[in-house]
């Protein structure tokens, strides 16, 4: 099927889950928020591997699955529902689209898209974040946006206060917007924290005529 690789990769900027839930109301006070963004950052520190299963939906509203494999610092897997011939992969530098059906590849830096806020374990999110007023104090929304950057789009991460979760927190999802509006909502379910994580499942194949194996 004949596609542009750019709201997938949006996609993977933008959402609100639910998120329609989540509606500003009376300003947090400075502490509660900074508490708030420390817990996060606390959670991302806390993360060395995720499993889960995902669900994408883009603004026009089709909705994709897949499993999603996250593997701190820095790399990340979707692997789409059978049928569906895209892969996005980071190995820790770069973040690659491969669409298998038309064998056309994407790749930039990590750090150039939204979410280099989830998987860089080294970001201070005081510096670049801040947190969305919910109305429903079990959700903690937090908005990350680079202010030197803002062609780097913004990703809204959304998370439920759960004990059980890395920091007490369990991430519900997410919802990315580029710098061309392009919206994109992840909501993950079925999670699985510290199981091991080989780096081969980083690795891609590279589909364009004449092109090499770029990862395995």
């Amino acid at each position: 099927m004949q596609r542009s690789l750019a709201p997938l990769i949006l996609a993977l900027a933008t959402a609100p889950v639910a998120l329609s839930a989540i509606v500003p109301t009376a300003p947090l006070h400075a502490q509660t928020a900074s508490s708030d963004l420390t817990q996060v950052n606390a959670y991302i520190r806390g993360v060395t591997t995720l499993t889960a299963d995902f669900s994408q939906t883009d603004r026009s509203g089709q909705t994709l699955t897949g499993k999603l494999t996250l593997k701190q610092p820095g790399k990340i897997r979707f692997q789409y529902q059978k049928g569906v011939s895209l892969l996005v992969v980071s190995d820790g530098k770069a973040l690659t689209v491969i669409d298998y059906d038309v064998r056309q590849v994407q790749r930039w830096p990590i750090g150039n898209s939204p979410l280099a806020a989830l998987l860089d374990p080294n970001k201070d999110l005081s510096k670049f974040g801040k947190v969305v007023p919910t109305g429903d104090s079990s959700i903690l929304s937090v908005e990350a946006r680079d202010p030197k950057h803002p062609e780097y789009g913004t990703i809204t991460m959304i998370f439920k206060r759960n004990t059980s979760g890395p920091a007490g927190l369990q991430l519900y999802g997410w919802v990315a917007l580029d710098s061309q509006n392009n919206r994109t909502a992840v909501r993950l379910s079925n999670h699985v924290y510290g199981a091991p994580v080989a780096d081969s499942a980083f690795r891609w194949t590279d589909p364009r005529p004449k092109g090499r194996s770029a990862g395995g």
